[in-house]
């Protein structure tokens, strides 16, 4: 068993909790199964670790907020990124975990001329490492974002990508990795989310990407496997 630390930095919407509860309680469903204990720091309401060192590797949830918000404590988030990325601490960003692990190491978030992403999303696989087995050369997952990473940090390698997000998963280091897309929504939570949410994306959109979402079948499982074997160091 091996225990991974969340930075809990937002939530999921009040609509859609009944579904499968908050952040803590979906990557624990997600990883669980595969021997990871997910252990929640809530950043948000100023809970930091002491130390790297209190857990075997990190995890950054995803979040409502941008990550050029005017936040105090997100500030704190990125220093730890960078000194987990210093002293190569194992860590995954999902979404937003994505996008400030980028801002941390000096690339560049903003909205994308696309609009929102949302539904169910390919995603082309350009390298992969060892512990992403089986490997696949594309995956679908579900997306709900309007910020991208527009540009890279120097240091990062950019192993996913979409035909409306080019930046879709970096590498940095051996250690680290991110990716733009949400391995733990199930359909139905990503279908609740869209359906709380119609008046933000707009009927249409809304209605075409819930579409996507009964269509095309999720790679949670495949996921949640490269993100434990990451974890385990297989």
């Amino acid at each position: 068993m091996r225990s991974v630390g969340l930075f809990l930095v937002g939530h999921i919407d009040a609509g859609s909790l009944h579904v499968g509860g908050d952040y803590p309680e979906l990557y624990q469903e997600l990883l669980g199964p595969h021997g990871i204990n997910v252990v929640t720091y809530r950043c948000d309401e100023g809970q930091f670790p002491e130390s790297l060192d209190e857990q075997d590797g990190w995890l950054c949830s995803p979040s409502r907020l941008s990550v050029y918000d005017d936040v105090a404590w997100l500030r704190t988030v990125e220093e730890l990124l960078r000194e987990i990325v210093r002293t190569e601490t194992p860590f995954v960003g999902i979404c937003f975990g994505h996008q400030l692990l980028a801002q941390a190491l000096g690339g560049a978030v903003r909205k994308a001329d696309f609009g929102w992403g949302i539904g169910a999303k390919e995603y082309e696989v350009h390298e992969t490492r060892e512990w992403m087995t089986p490997p696949r050369e594309v995956i679908h997952l579900a997306a709900s974002h309007q910020d991208q990473v527009l540009e890279v940090p120097a240091d990062a390698t950019v192993w996913a990508s979409s035909d409306y997000c080019p930046v879709g998963g970096m590498f940095v280091g051996e250690r680290a990795w991110t990716l733009q897309v949400h391995p733990e929504f199930s359909p139905a939570l990503a279908d609740s989310l869209l359906a709380t949410r119609v008046s933000l994306f707009g009927e249409e959109h809304a209605a075409a990407a819930r579409a996507t979402l009964t269509r095309t079948s999720l790679d949670q499982g495949l996921l949640a496997g490269w993100i434990s074997a990451f974890f385990h160091g297989e």
